[in-house]
């Protein structure tokens, strides 16, 4: 699958907003705000469970890696997510 494709339906699943559990989130890190060098993954299968990671790192923008973004895609798509929740922005690791 291309990057078009793969962030586009992850940004059309973000857009619903909250429907319920199984909840996939993703968070961007990076050593500045336009690079985002990391994405974690996290897992929540029912409320009040604990949260499963997964992190993934990459040389460049991992938001324009096109393996990355279609891994995250099968990922929400294998767990059946009903909720998939993004953290704006990229933070600022050191």
């Amino acid at each position: 699958m291309n990057l078009d494709k793969s962030t586009k339906r992850i940004a059309k699943r973000v857009k619903k907003g909250f429907q319920g559990y199984p909840q996939i989130s993703l968070a961007y890190f990076g050593e500045v705000a336009n690079c985002a060098t990391e994405v974690v993954v996290g897992y929540i299968s029912e409320e009040g469970a604990a949260a499963q990671e997964q992190k993934f790192s990459s040389k460049g923008d991992a938001r324009t890696d096109e393996t990355i973004q279609t891994t995250i895609l099968k990922v929400i798509e294998r767990v059946d997510a009903k909720t998939v929740l993004e953290v704006a922005g990229v933070s600022i690791i050191k």
